[in-house]
């Protein structure tokens, strides 16, 4: 019997430039990821100003290119070549980064991805690659490792399984891991943390923790932005984050911010620390397909009140003043109000696997670790 022929397995890569191929890199995750039904699509609007070097203050000091993969003629897979140039001033290192990582379950795919990525950042004298960041460390960042039957939080990535081995196969080794943290009605140790907070108040007798007030947001992100850069600065993969980064970042968070979980600690009147926990809508976004009109935006509005968890999403106390449970007292106070305002729960994160001390405050308070996010690296 005669073996019949097979076509040969094409990959192939196109250099994303025109608007059409910007629309497919943008939309691919959406039709990669629909039969997974923990996936919940970001909105398209936010991943196209993201993108958007014109409108992301993050490229005032970045550059990046774009490009897509195909399978025998099918789309396959997407990837970000990214030089932060203010990561590696500050780090004084050339490192790339890639971002935006999908792709089907074929490692000939990935490596053509992870290969085309990888040159052009070595083309323009980087000699190490980290990711995912996309695009930037304060956005989101890491490949989900643990974790793969709950869904993501607001601002938070989900991806494929596979996607772990891929990385490795491809030459790509830990570099860190982030853990969020679970803390719901059941686990919570009310008990204990307000004990806590009698210790710490009778240390700290002059200080108060009072919500974000909306109406002055401009001078408030002055004090969380002189905190979080301060607060920081040791942590690993940290950048100072600058005045454009942060206002666009208020813009944004202003629309989702809710006071009741957003708080700024002060002793004596002085600023000393902040947490910003939001609610999650991801709760609402996921069957919204990633389309804010024509009725997406009925929907955020219809279901905003049966929304029942917070994400504390950035927190930060000054370095003179750490130490001392102001990071017990600013996540106690947001899920103590979490409780009155019915959210059933409430994730702490990410934290970095090295930070000890932050990890100890959310196993205090009660939480659980829920899910890890590994970020990669590589030598070029």
């Amino acid at each position: 019997m005669k073996p019949v022929d097979q076509a040969p397995v094409t990959n192939s890569i196109t250099i994303v430039t025109t608007d059409a191929e910007k629309k497919e890199f943008i939309r691919f995750p959406y039709h990669h990821y629909q039969d997974e039904p923990f996936w919940v699509p970001p909105l398209l609007m936010e991943q196209k100003k993201l993108l958007s070097t014109k409108k992301n203050p993050f490229f005032n000091n970045a550059e990046m290119a774009l490009f897509l993969a195909e399978h025998n003629g099918e789309p396959a897979g997407r990837i970000a070549a990214i030089i932060d140039h203010r990561y590696n001033e500050y780090h004084n290192e050339k490192t790339g980064f890639f971002g935006f990582f999908d792709v089907i379950d074929n490692q000939g795919t990935a490596d053509l991805l992870f290969r085309i990525a990888e040159e052009w950042l070595r083309e323009r004298g980087m000699n190490e690659v980290m990711g995912p960041a996309n695009p930037g460390m304060m956005d989101e960042i890491g490949i989900l490792v643990e974790g793969f039957e709950k869904y993501p939080t607001i601002l938070m990535p989900y991806h494929k399984r596979y996607y772990d081995k891929i990385l490795q196969q491809g030459g790509y080794e830990k570099a860190m891991d982030l853990f969020t943290y679970l803390v719901t009605q059941d686990s919570v140790d009310r008990e204990r943390a307000n004990r806590a907070v009698e210790i710490v108040k009778r240390r700290l007798p002059d200080i108060r923790i009072r919500p974000i007030n909306l109406k002055k947001i401009g001078e408030e992100i002055k004090i969380i932005r002189s905190i979080f850069n301060a607060a920081w600065k040791d942590n690993w993969g940290f950048i100072p984050l600058s005045e454009e980064e942060f206002n666009s970042l208020a813009a944004h968070l202003k629309t989702i911010v809710d006071p009741n979980f957003a708080h700024v600690a002060e002793i004596n009147g002085e600023a000393v620390g902040f947490s910003v926990a939001l609610p999650d809508y991801n709760q609402i976004l996921r069957d919204m397909d990633g389309k804010l009109f024509p009725f997406g935006f009925l929907k955020i509005l219809l279901r905003k009140k049966k929304i029942d968890k917070i994400r504390t999403a950035l927190m930060g106390v000054k370095p003179e003043h750490q130490g001392k449970g102001i990071d017990v007292l600013l996540h106690r106070e947001a899920i103590e109000n979490g409780l009155k305002q019915g959210m059933y729960s409430s994730e702490v994160g990410w934290i970095l696997e090295n930070n000890v001390q932050m990890i100890r405050v959310a196993e205090r308070i009660g939480g659980e670790l829920d899910k890890v996010y590994r970020m990669y690296r590589k030598k070029l």
